[in-house]
């Protein structure tokens, strides 16, 4: 199937983006009504950290399923899948009844998302060049961060309201559930997997590909299908670079997951929930131009240091969240009074802090295996950082009520904003710092195991057209 455009631009792209857009409203959605779900449900600081605790571990534990399933199928059906899976799960959220209900269903929408994010980052690293990596990775997570802004902004805005007598924070999960399912139809129907277009990109690829294939078809589809996965799981999990950048990744998930309290603590302080949705905009904002211009300059950078500059900038760009940490949750005063000085704040901290994922870490792992395992390598990653990153959440709750002194009962929100602004700097200054450490020694083995997996394609590609 040729893949078609409009305007020049892939239709396989286009709703590529238009998926990754759905992805990031979804996960914006349920913090974005924390302190709704909290009244619905009388449920705690570490109640609704364990929301997020369920949805990330599962999708950490399950995200290795993506690697198998693209062996199988084209990752356009993998896509849409997941699409459909996270589609259920939202809607179902928003009808349930019962506290136990939604983190029945925030464990599926896990699921469905870890399907979906590896084969997304796979599918953009075949999508681009070595050199250009780093701006796709950061348009798609510029284009996608539109989504998470509309997500936030419209849960937080229908959070407050009725719809036909029905809360309006369950109306936002079932719009979105509604989008989502749309874009998951459209996935499925017109994107066209890169892989059955790489003789466009690198004709000797392209009969690797093809011999592959047929040798897998001469084999028993599950005996294949187990070997391969089998393979590629050992091969990725042997490469230094990914050790170096999962073990950094654990660490450096735990602020962001942490994060997805400042809409709880911003109400504590006093905003408005427009407010609140305009503070969060801005440092949304700032994060989505920030993968750009950080995918920008570090590929700019890998040019001129071809064995360091990314490193470079994913240093950089961690130790910003160091005293921007401090600035936002302790030097500026807790009030209503401070929204200009917290915008500014968020909108530079978002800008600074938000390259290490597009700019460093995806480009960097589509070089250091090679193309049949890049799917692989992107579902081991989210499937440590994930389930690691998913005890942030619950440890800020935990740390608010009992080392900090978060009172539910107590009638005073601003103690309570206080409290939650320590146990948030704890999860967030900290592993900031350590994140920027673990990054060292890439400058020994980026260089090596980018070098070995060349190799390993090209002796791959010669054994196989020698046959």
């Amino acid at each position: 199937m040729k893949n078609r455009k409009i305007y020049g631009v892939s239709i396989s792209l286009i709703l590529i983006n238009l998926a990754a857009i759905m992805e990031r409203a979804d996960e914006n959605l349920l913090p974005s009504v924390y302190k709704e779900v909290s009244e619905t449900f009388n449920a705690s600081p570490s109640d609704l950290g364990y929301l997020t605790f369920i949805r990330n571990f599962v999708q950490g534990l399950c995200s290795p399923l993506a690697g198998i399933l693209v062996l199988s199928y084209d990752r356009p059906k993998v896509l849409a899948m997941g699409t459909f899976c996270w589609a259920l799960s939202t809607a179902a959220v928003g009808i349930s009844l019962e506290f136990k209900q939604v983190a029945f269903w925030r464990a599926v929408n896990g699921f469905g998302l870890a399907i979906v994010i590896p084969a997304l980052q796979s599918f953009i690293a075949d999508s681009y060049m070595d050199g250009v990596r780093g701006m796709g990775f950061g348009l798609l997570s510029l284009i996608g961060s539109l989504g998470g802004i509309g997500g936030g902004v419209l849960a937080t805005v229908m959070a407050g309201q009725q719809y036909f007598g029905v809360e309006g924070w369950r109306c936002a999960f079932i719009l979105m559930a509604t989008l989502s399912a749309i874009i998951g139809i459209l996935v499925y129907m017109f994107v066209v997997d890169p892989r059955k277009t790489i003789n466009n990109i690198q004709e000797s690829s392209d009969r690797y590909l093809r011999r592959d294939n047929l040798i897998d078809r001469t084999l028993p589809n599950s005996s294949s299908i187990w070997f391969e996965s089998w393979s590629a799981m050992k091969a990725v999990m042997k490469v230094h670079t990914f050790q170096i950048i999962v073990l950094q990744g654990i660490v450096g998930s735990l602020p962001w997951t942490a994060m997805v309290f400042f809409t709880m603590w911003f109400e504590l302080i006093g905003f408005s929930h427009n407010g609140t949705a305009v503070l969060l905009s801005l440092f949304a904002v700032g994060c989505a131009l920030g993968s750009l211009l950080g995918g920008l300059i570090a590929d700019r950078l890998s040019k001129i240091y071809p064995h360091s500059g990314r490193i470079m900038c994913a240093q950089f760009s961690a130790s910003m969240g160091i005293p921007f940490s401090l600035l936002l949750l302790r030097v500026i005063p807790q009030s209503v009074d401070s929204l200009l000085i917290f915008g500014v704040t968020l909108f530079l901290m978002g800008l600074t802090i938000s390259w290490n994922g597009t700019a460093v870490n995806a480009p960097i792992f589509a070089e250091v295996v090679p193309i049949k395992h890049r799917t692989m390598i992107y579902a081991f990653d989210r499937a440590f950082e994930g389930s690691f990153s998913s005890f942030a959440a619950p440890l800020v709750g935990i740390l608010s009520e009992k080392m900090f002194g978060y009172d539910d009962t107590a009638g005073a929100s601003l103690l309570k904003a206080l409290a939650l602004s320590k146990g948030l700097l704890t999860m967030m200054t900290v592993p900031f710092g350590v994140c920027c450490l673990c990054y060292t020694p890439l400058y020994k083995y980026f260089r090596l195991d980018r070098e070995n997996a060349r190799m390993q394609g090209s002796k791959g590609t010669k054994s196989i057209d020698d046959l």
